[in-house]
């Protein structure tokens, strides 16, 4: 996959992100939760000034260093000659577009908006989603996808 995709893909992610943030914050009420989904889907507006999961809850300043310590190195990493698979490349941006989208709140607010709530797990938003995915797609192509290929070159 060639980098202007890569980062197009990032793009995308942290503009939704930043829109979907901008829309939950222009129409609710922080910690007032919206039905989305009959008691199973919320839209709860939530400042959460730590990580993932509410872990790190006074480590703002060291998960904003975090964040744009990966930005930096996906796009070091994107600009070296190298062919990255459809596959790798999706991860790559959307691993930046959430690491982005969510770095933009930190520096505007020093917090991240979250607001999808499913109440089984954490509140969230749209780059974690993407985070979420990039994690997954990484794990395939490291786990399945380039493990496959290597035991081919060995038959």
């Amino acid at each position: 996959m060639k980098p202007r995709y890569i980062y197009l893909i990032a793009v995308f992610a942290a503009a939704l992100d930043q829109m979907a943030k901008w829309a939950v914050v222009s129409r609710l009420s922080l910690g007032s939760p919206v039905s989305v989904i009959g008691g199973v889907v919320d839209l709860t507006l939530v400042h959460n000034p730590g990580g993932a999961f509410g872990t790190f809850q006074s480590s703002t300043v060291l998960l904003t260093v975090i964040a744009l310590a990966v930005a930096v190195a996906i796009v070091l990493l994107v600009r070296r000659p190298a062919n990255f698979s459809n596959l790798a490349g999706t991860a790559l941006g959307l691993l930046l577009g959430g690491a982005v989208g969510n770095l933009i709140d930190r520096l505007r607010f020093h917090y991240v908006i979250d607001f999808i709530d499913f109440h089984v797990w954490p509140v969230f938003n749209v780059s974690d989603i993407a985070i979420a995915i990039a994690m997954m797609l990484l794990a395939w192509q490291f786990l399945v996808v380039e493990r496959s290929a290597d035991k081919d070159a060995k038959n």
